[in-house]
């Protein structure tokens, strides 16, 4: 659970750096892509994209943990 918890702390941290990166340009661009409404397209995309990493994350560590109660039980 410890390992979840750091890769969501992990892909948080770094999407504040990359959001950070960009705060120059991001008055256009924003008021760009409000205007067009592909900014909420952009955000239910990364959405997606995220709870997709994480739910394959958790399938992993699931099945690691399987591997190691093996291993264990041997």
């Amino acid at each position: 659970m410890n390992k979840i918890a750091l890769s969501c702390l992990f892909f948080t941290l770094s999407a504040c750096i990359v959001f950070a990166q960009q705060a120059d340009t991001s008055a256009s661009l924003d008021g760009f892509m409000r205007s067009s409404d592909k900014l909420y397209v952009v955000v239910a995309s990364l959405v997606i994209i995220f709870a997709g990493i994480i739910m394959y994350l958790i399938s992993i560590e699931r099945k690691l943990k399987k591997l190691e109660d093996q291993n264990r039980n041997k």
